[in-house]
């Protein structure tokens, strides 16, 4: 016993790509897996046990130790790995492989590892001389091996195909390598059966744990964006499917107990039509409702591939005798995806990251609860949740619901039915109404939001609930568990719906001044035929003050369940559209738990976010032409100024010198003029030969004496 146990401790399993879709789960499975343990018959316990156990990832000592490669090279090993195997030529990966016990090759998500497994199963069948101990080789593979297989009788189409058929199979054309790389693996497999036995396993279309080939399906139905989703084809061709966890249980199988049977299929009980599974992923997480889509219509979508409609379209019927009489499976989905759909979209949204952010903003009038929960709707694509507009669609869906009783369906009896309670709801909404001025009581008003609130939409995507409850008493009521089986003794006023509770609750606070300097400083267009007007304003400030007394306020509710509100105070925030308190919340809710920008989203938001660039470049190149235009135009008015100033100035210059000419002007005139004229006529008359030296000499001669 010593001996085995100790032979089980060193049980090595390669697998290759840990950290695609089924080979993660697989090699996850596997490193959890007591070595030998699905030998032995397990109670009902221990499946929930081995179920339970699949939450964690680190192995225990005497499980299969995982080795492998990684499909993205940068990506970091997983923790249940114990070893990553890094290559440039495969060659290199042969020495590594002889150190494994069980080599498991996946060639269903990567058609790329089609020649690996051929040459890794070719490589280690030549060396098995060498081998110390028995290795075994299992090949995942698709059923798409078998998509062209005639019908075992032609008189019963529907009769199943089992593993003893597997020699008549005819594969799709798309996967005639996948038929090659299957027949080489079995015949390998014969030469040696007792040292190196090999396996084909050929898997269903393979869902759960996040989806892969499904996921176009669940990710429509959870976006809500399509009124119906699209069956291609004409959806009534029979899939063969298994939960990727009961494939990794099925290898699990192989590894201990290597059956006599080398070729098996892995497939469930159930025998689903495309329209079935469909039908089941739309009613359960999505509208309800599905609509047919020819070849070519499908086919001109971008999100459908080639392959991937090939594989929706296979028609086969599969049953796996030798899983059921002869192996240990602690089935996770037996019966198949539309019986187990709850199960499934539960993998599905956890493994995607899908859960839905459910908060509630309150504060007085005027506090900008809706600016904020619009900007944090968009940011978290969650839903708005306004009071007005939930009494408004209730209504018309009443009024829809009630105006059916006259329309023919197949379902006459129950649609009647329902469209009584929905004329008698109406009456009573009308009576109500008139009592109350127009207004409606609280049970109205809960009722609507509970079915708004448990509506597919806010269960998948989450929600912002706008101002509302407003009081202990409205909360207790939206929020009161409708099923009291499970309440507690002592323990009632604790009890809640958890599918609409708020994780977060957020309370704006300011003080009445700093709200009615808001009111009075908004634009008249968006005062007007609103409650923001003075009078509506005053009245709805005093009746939220009343009820949110500092004992009796639905913060007080929320408190006392331990879902602690957050305050925040608007009064700091000077920003435009109240960014600065949408940061905050942000800050608060975390991380979006949703799919992220659309590659569409994405585009749009580079394309935005490009014209918001541009658009700023030109403001900025417009404020730049028109401060150098504002410049040059105070430049050149500064210039006038000048040159007006010098003129100025010269012309005072001038003034000034004229007016200090004048007293010499005028003794030139009284006292030189005369001589200087005398002495001219008197050359003229002369003629010397030296004028100059004449006047010169006759204005010494003749020159007055003046007493200055």
């Amino acid at each position: 016993m010593a001996e085995e146990e100790e032979v089980f401790d060193t049980v090595r399993v390669f697998v290759n790509h840990v950290d695609a879709y089924s080979t993660k789960v697989i090699s996850k499975i596997l490193a959890k897996s007591v070595v030998g343990a699905s030998d032995k018959d397990a109670d009902d316990d221990d499946d929930d046990d081995e179920r339970d156990s699949n939450a964690g990832d680190t192995p225990k000592e005497d499980c299969f130790k995982v080795v492998g490669t990684l499909r993205d090279p940068e990506a970091p090993k997983p923790d249940w790995v114990q070893e990553i195997f890094q290559y440039e030529q495969k060659e290199e990966l042969l020495p590594r492989l002889l150190t494994c016990d069980v080599i498991i090759y996946d060639i269903m998500g990567d058609p790329g590892q089609l020649d690996e497994a051929s040459w890794a199963v070719s490589a280690m069948n030549a060396e098995i001389d060498t081998f110390t101990s028995s290795k075994t080789f299992i090949c995942i593979s698709s059923a798409m091996t078998w998509a062209r297989t005639k019908p075992v009788d032609p008189d019963d189409p529907e009769m199943p195909f089992t593993e003893e058929d597997y020699r008549k199979r005819k594969g799709h054309p798309n996967f005639k390598s996948h038929l090659s790389a299957e027949k080489l693996i079995i015949k390998l497999g014969k030469t040696n059966k007792a040292r190196f036995p090999t396996y084909v396993i050929a898997a269903g279309l393979l869902y759960g744990e996040g989806e892969n080939l499904f996921h176009t399906f669940f990710k429509a139905a959870w976006m809500g964006k399509i009124g119906a989703l699209e069956v291609y084809g004409s959806g009534q061709n029979v899939l063969p499917t298994i939960h990727v966890r009961d494939l990794a249980s099925i290898v699990v199988n192989v590894c201990d107990s290597k059956p006599k049977v080398r070729y098996i299929l892995a497939v469930d009980d159930a025998n689903s039509t495309l329209e079935d599974i469909v039908r089941s992923i739309s009613k359960n997480l999505g509208t309800g409702k599905i609509k047919v889509v020819g070849k070519e219509d499908s086919l001109m979508q971008k999100e459908i591939s080639q392959p991937f409609f090939d594989m929706l379209s296979v028609n086969l019927r599969m049953d796996s005798t030798l899983i059921k009489e002869s192996m240990n499976i602690n089935w996770v989905a037996e019966t198949g995806l539309p019986d187990n759909i709850a199960l499934v979209i539960k993998e599905f949204k956890e493994g995607r990251g899908l859960l839905p952010m459910r908060a509630c903003i309150v504060g007085p009038p005027a506090s900008g609860k809706t600016t904020v929960i619009k900007q944090l709707c968009e940011h978290y694509k969650l839903h708005h949740i306004k009071i007005k507009e939930v009494i408004d669609q209730s209504i018309v869906d009443l009024e829809r619901g009630a105006a059916r009783a006259d329309e023919p369906t197949d379902e006459e009896e129950e649609d009647d039915m329902r469209a009584e309670d929905n004329a008698k709801m109406l009456e009573s909404i009308a009576e109500c109404k008139e009592k109350n001025n127009g207004r409606l009581d609280d049970e109205f008003v809960i009722q609507f939001y509970k079915d708004k609130l448990n509506s597919m939409p806010c269960q998948n995507q989450g929600f912002i609930m706008d101002g509302y409850p407003k009081t202990q008493e409205q909360g207790k009521q939206l929020f009161a568990v409708d099923d009291e089986e499970e309440e507690e003794e002592g323990k009632e006023e604790l009890q809640y719906d958890k599918k609409i509770m708020p994780e977060f609750v957020i309370c704006l606070t300011s003080s009445d001044d700093y709200l009615r300097k808001r009111i009075m400083n908004m634009p008249e267009k968006e005062v007007s035929n609103t409650h923001n007007t003075e009078d509506g304003f005053s009245r709805r400030l005093v009746e939220y003050r009343a009820i949110n007394t500092e004992d009796e306020t639905v913060l007080n509710y929320f408190d006392e369940l331990e879902i602690h509100p957050e305050h925040i105070d608007i009064t700091q925030d000077h920003t435009p559209d109240m960014r600065q308190t949408v940061d905050k919340i942000i800050a608060i809710m975390g991380k979006p738990r949703n799919y992220g920008p659309t590659p569409q989203e994405i585009a749009d938001r580079d394309r935005e976010n490009y014209e918001r660039e541009q658009e700023e470049k030109r403001r900025e190149q417009f404020e730049l032409e028109r401060a150098e235009a504002e410049e040059a135009r105070e430049r050149a008015k500064k210039l006038e100024e000048w040159r007006s100033r010098l003129n100025e100035v010269k012309r005072q210059e001038l003034d000034r010198l004229e007016l200090q000419s004048v007293p010499l002007r005028n003794y030139l005139m009284k006292n030189v003029m005369p001589t200087l004229t005398q002495g001219l006529m008197e050359c003229c008359k002369v003629r010397p030969d030296d004028p100059v030296d004449f006047l010169a000499e006759y204005l010494f001669e003749h020159n007055p004496q003046i007493n200055i």
